[in-house]
């Protein structure tokens, strides 16, 4: 799977820089935004929308959404090439939630660099990561592909409602966030997760449906991506658990980062309700502390592991993966990328980093 991921990523920044360019000039506003009233300031409009934008897309990310999305194309028996402007959508969506979602978080880095809000000031970043959620829909008004009037306000109205739901998971997760007791129930983490992370996978599926004319699919293939990615954010929230585990207790940068953040996981979940009343309250006051030593980590990750936290949280990420891909048993895909959608789910759980 890592080489699907490395084979598309080029072409996919390549795309996304005919959306938004590295370097803006008055010629790419008037023709993307609009002739102006009065005139652009387009060297603003450089750092303050494509410098700290493709600064975030530069440091990495593997661009799966963007590629699922192509492989997704193929398997409903069309030429992902074709498409590839359709692609960057989610990508460019996602990578827009993100730098919103560290301001959000109070989050410090951001793939091994100081967070954009940090680097830029908090009133780019914003601006930049809003502009982010906009952007992609500008596609669709100019229609690669000739798609039907139908087809785009199908396509139109699919990203309304996942956007709109998006923020539901946002919402939860900031409230959970600013309450010191644990009181989830699994059910409510699971859906926020589907609603967080899982409709923008469910705009990957239903977008590659609706352009190609496979709307009959549609709705199986969104399950797929939904189980699928709601497994990639415990897999993703158990990892650097499970990191610091095998190495014998490295806690260093990059390690708990969501311990440090105070952020309500699965495991923090399943360890609340399992483990000792004292445990239990300690793992709450660590996670509400505004700062956290490695020592405070240690402990939490200790809690999780005495009682089967984190090995609770991988069975059900695993558990959704092989959810994932029965959804995709029965439908007519073509057999060489239906097999790379299987494997990616196993990849979302099996991975690494």
């Amino acid at each position: 799977m890592y080489g699907v991921l490395e084979e598309w990523r080029p072409v996919v920044d390549e795309t996304i820089e005919s959306l938004l360019p590295r370097t803006i000039d008055d010629a790419y506003l008037a023709d993307f935004f609009g002739e102006p009233t009065y005139s652009y300031d387009s060297a603003a409009l450089q750092g303050a929308l494509s410098d700290p934008i493709w600064e975030l897309l530069d440091r990495g990310g593997k661009r799966w959404r963007a590629i699922l999305f192509l492989l997704f194309v193929e398997a409903l028996g069309d030429d992902p090439e074709a498409y590839l402007e359709y692609a960057v959508i989610p990508e460019v969506l996602h990578n827009g939630t993100i730098i919103v979602d560290d301001v959000e978080d109070g989050a410090t880095h951001r793939r091994g660099e100081p967070a954009l809000h940090h680097t830029h000031g908090m009133d780019i970043a914003l601006n930049a990561g809003n502009a982010m959620y906009f952007l992609p829909l500008k596609i669709i008004t100019r229609n690669p592909g000739d798609l039907r009037a139908d087809v785009r306000l199908d396509a139109y109205e699919m990203l309304m409602y996942e956007l709109n739901r998006t923020h539901l998971g946002q919402g939860m997760d900031i409230r959970w966030h600013n309450q010191k007791e644990i009181e989830i129930t699994d059910a409510e983490y699971l859906e926020m997760c589907a609603c967080k992370t899982g409709c923008l996978s469910r705009i990957v599926a239903r977008l590659a449906a609706i352009v190609t004319d496979n709307q009959g699919v549609e709705q199986a293939v969104a399950k797929y991506a939904e189980d699928m990615a709601i497994a990639f954010q415990i897999a993703d929230d158990v990892l650097d658990v499970e990191y610091a585990l095998e190495e014998g207790g490295d806690f260093g940068k990059g390690v708990g980062n969501d311990i440090r953040e105070g952020k309500k996981t699965l495991m923090a979940i399943h360890a609340a309700e399992n483990a000792p009343p004292e445990a239990a309250a300690r793992l709450e006051e660590i996670l509400w502390a505004d700062e956290n030593t490695d020592e405070d980590v240690r402990e939490v990750v200790e809690i999780f592991e005495s009682v089967g936290s984190v090995e609770y949280a991988r069975s059900v990420a695993e558990e959704l993966s092989e959810s994932s891909k029965a959804h995709l048993d029965g439908l007519d895909l073509d057999p060489e990328p239906a097999s790379k959608l299987a494997a990616f789910a196993e990849f979302v759980v099996d991975r690494d980093v």
